[in-house]
């Protein structure tokens, strides 16, 4: 078609050496990916979009579907974590592993205390739910300078919302002082705390953590679990580092809000995985739609891909 513009169905079957169907059914795979369109002005009444223009649309489609996939692993691994939590409290005590259950904000909050007492290595933690009360860092120094002060290495992972945060900054630059790792991601799966690789704090609803926790001590659940915190802390960008610059790719936030549009996620569910509230997920999608001139949000992401912004491929 790009040789022969001006063939149509029967000049082009001739041609190819096959039946008119198998060029219309052709034609008909080829307008699905948007590189060939309609042209009435055209004798041939088609026409194929140029090779650039058609391998950028081409990326981009792969982008949003890798982007997708990698949407559905997320939250298969998330779902995984949850599943091992729920039927670990199911599993009565043994040698092989076991749990305990704890209700209530007060009776967590004592646990993980007496836990953070016999702490001897590190304590690596994943915190979802965006930026933390000025009144609730400042309780949680106390307790992490005794387990710093004690040499217990502490790692943290924190949504990229927190960024924006000034309390949370301060408290940051309080862990780094003191020797603590902090990372942060656009997305977290549940909220965990594991003490020394052998037990692991999870909630028993994710979306009331003060409600109950479960505490998990199995070494097959644990050996899951610190695998999930490392693939999570292996690709967070450490707090502190400056913004990825600007023309080749987004900052983690905007990137990842771009991605959450390209696979189909509504503003209200892409709020809640960065951590943000509604409007302010709002404000951002807006605001990259108008910086990429589009009128969708596939289009979005083709034109992200175009500009470099995001990756042909992830």
């Amino acid at each position: 078609m790009l040789a022969y513009s001006d063939e149509g169905v029967t000049q082009l079957a001739l041609r190819l050496r096959c039946s008119e169907q198998e060029v219309r059914d052709s034609l008909s795979e080829l307008s699905a990916l948007a590189v060939v369109q309609p042209s009435p002005n055209e004798h041939s009444g088609f026409h194929a979009v140029p090779p650039e223009a058609a391998m950028e649309l081409l990326l981009a489609r792969q982008h949003a579907e890798l982007a997708a996939q990698q949407h559905r692993v997320e939250a298969s691994r998330a779902a995984a974590a949850q599943l091992i939590a729920e039927c670990s409290a199911l599993r009565p005590r043994g040698d092989s592993g076991g749990s305990e259950i704890v209700h209530g904000a007060d009776a967590i909050r004592a646990r993980l205390a007496q836990l953070g007492a016999e702490a001897e290595n590190e304590v690596t933690t994943l915190a979802p739910g965006g930026a933390h009360t000025p009144e609730d860092l400042e309780a949680s120094r106390g307790p992490n300078a005794t387990l710093l002060d004690r040499g217990v290495r502490m790692r943290t992972i924190y949504l990229s919302s927190v960024r924006n945060h000034q309390p949370t900054l301060d408290h940051v630059g309080w862990l780094h002082s003191r020797g603590g790792k902090v990372r942060t991601t656009p997305t977290l799966p549940l909220r965990m705390i594991i003490l020394d690789g052998r037990k692991a704090v999870l909630p028993l609803d994710p979306a009331d953590a003060r409600a109950g926790a479960v505490i998990l001590d199995g070494q097959s659940t644990l050996t899951a679990l610190c695998a999930l915190f490392e693939s999570l802390w292996a690709a967070a960008l450490p707090l502190g580092d400056p913004a990825p610059p600007r023309g080749t790719a987004l900052p983690t936030q905007e990137s990842e809000t771009l991605r959450l549009l390209a696979v189909g996620l509504t503003d209200e569910a892409i709020a809640k995985r960065l951590g943000v509230s509604p409007r302010t997920a709002r404000r951002i999608a807006a605001d990259l739609m108008e910086r990429l001139d589009a009128r969708s949000r596939f289009e979005a992401g083709v034109h992200a891909v175009q500009d470099g912004w995001l990756p042909a491929t992830r």
